[in-house]
């Protein structure tokens, strides 16, 4: 359970930074960060694994960085359904999506290995 709750802590803190540093990205409060943490969570292990399956060929085709553009549309998909995130354009989705990403191996290194509990 702390883990889960942490790795909400860990997307909202990037949704936050990104909110902060990049422009066309914006949050209405720390409500609405929490949730979309919550959100960003449920969107990744629903969502994320379809789409990136579906997108293999193009992700191969350039050695990767598509996945980029699913984080973005993954970060968009998000702010889509919360009415206080905004990702104004896919270069702001991508750029959050970096940052977003960034923190999130942050925090993975803070929480640790799963296979220590």
């Amino acid at each position: 359970m702390f883990r889960f709750i942490f790795r909400i802590l860990i997307a909202a803190a990037g949704l936050w930074l990104a909110a902060r540093i990049v422009p066309g990205v914006t949050a209405d409060g720390w409500k609405t960060l929490l949730i979309a943490g919550l959100l960003l969570g449920i969107v990744n292990a629903v969502v994320r694994p379809v789409v990136t399956v579906l997108t293999f060929p193009l992700t191969l085709l350039t050695l990767g960085l598509f996945l980029l553009v699913v984080n973005a549309a993954m970060i968009g998909l998000v702010a889509w359904f919360l009415d206080g995130l905004a990702v104004n354009g896919l270069w702001a989705g991508v750029q959050a999506a970096v940052v977003t990403g960034i923190v999130s191996w942050v925090g993975q290194v803070l929480l640790g290995d799963a296979t220590r509990e």
